[in-house]
């Protein structure tokens, strides 16, 4: 895993806005998603098409819908 790297905060208007390093560009993109866990902020490519949102590969958890113990369907009356 890469150090961290810093970059620099200013204000465009009321809004707060950072200078990303180069290596940290996103090429090709006008726009990307914002998100907080916990107490850092994620950015993240906004898909330009929905090709590249369904090509995109989700991080999920780590097991996640791996082995699931689903209960047998239950047996009932149809309608009377």
């Amino acid at each position: 895993m890469d150090r961290p790297t810093t970059a620099k905060l200013f204000r465009n208007g009321r809004s707060q806005a950072v200078r990303l390093p180069a290596k940290f560009r996103f090429e090709g993109a006008d726009e990307v998603y914002v998100s907080k866990v916990g107490d850092k902020v994620v950015l993240s490519a906004k898909p330009s098409s929905w090709d590249d949102f369904f090509d995109a590969k989700p991080e999920g958890a780590k097991g996640f819908l791996g082995r699931r113990h689903d209960r047998p369907p239950q047996k009932r009356r149809l309608f009377r």
